[in-house]
């Protein structure tokens, strides 16, 4: 009889919680929930998860710092945010902390179920000893785990901040990356002395992919930075 998926789901408001909780163990999984990110991260280091679903906005610890806690500790379990939020750079945040998908609420219990379906398909065929996820950018192959670019001269480790910038511009690739809500995402706040840092980091992701010509970090002026891979 195959493993039922243990689902660690933190939730502040009851009546929703539960919801979800009934829901998803009618669909087979197992399910725990936390009412807060605290109790949900005690629970984590208490049992073992295949998944996380987390809400954002929770007392004790909200689902950002939740999720960056147990990414300390497992940068594998696929995690998914729950939030009434639609800000962009929320979704940056997620996706910098290791998001595997963002649902804004009010949601459909359809559209959650398709989300940790897609999410564990792609996720259930790793193990312990496989390697980091291996990203193509253009010609170019990219290990965000371990911060590689894959070059003709050889393998270039990415500083933190370059590997940051690099995975939100390759998950919104074709379309522009917000300045603002990029600069609160990574560095905590948009002023003027992050975002000339941040265009320091630019240039040197530019010339870092320049080695493949259909590679290219345009510019949008007044708004932020596409990615585009011809």
């Amino acid at each position: 009889m195959e493993k039922a998926t243990n689902i660690l789901l933190a939730e502040d408001d009851i009546n929703l919680g539960q919801l979800l909780q009934t829901f998803l163990k009618n669909k087979g999984f197992k399910v725990s929930l936390a009412q807060n990110g605290k109790i949900a991260f005690e629970k984590f280091n208490q049992g073992k998860y295949d998944f996380c679903i987390f809400d954002v906005m929770m007392p004790e610890m909200d689902g950002f710092t939740l999720a960056g806690e147990i990414r300390e500790i497992d940068k594998h379990v696929p995690i998914l945010f729950l939030t009434a939020k639609s800000m962009k750079e929320d979704k940056l945040q997620g996706f910098t902390l290791g998001a595997d998908d963002y649902l804004t609420k009010p949601f459909e219990m359809a559209e959650l179920l398709a989300r940790i379906t897609a999410i564990l398909r792609r996720t259930e065929n790793k193990s312990d000893n496989e390697q980091a996820e291996e990203i193509s950018v253009g010609k170019l192959k990219y290990e965000p785990e371990f911060r590689l670019i894959h070059l003709k001269e050889g393998v270039k480790k990415l500083t933190t901040k370059e590997n940051q910038l690099l995975q939100l511009l390759v998950k919104n690739q074709n379309e522009i990356l917000d300045r603002n809500a990029t600069l609160r995402a990574i560095w905590g706040d948009d002023n003027y002395f992050n975002g000339r840092s941040m265009d320091v980091y630019i240039a040197k992701l530019r010339k870092t992919l320049k080695e493949d010509p259909n590679i290219e970090i345009m510019n949008v002026h007044g708004k932020g930075f596409k990615l585009i891979v011809k």
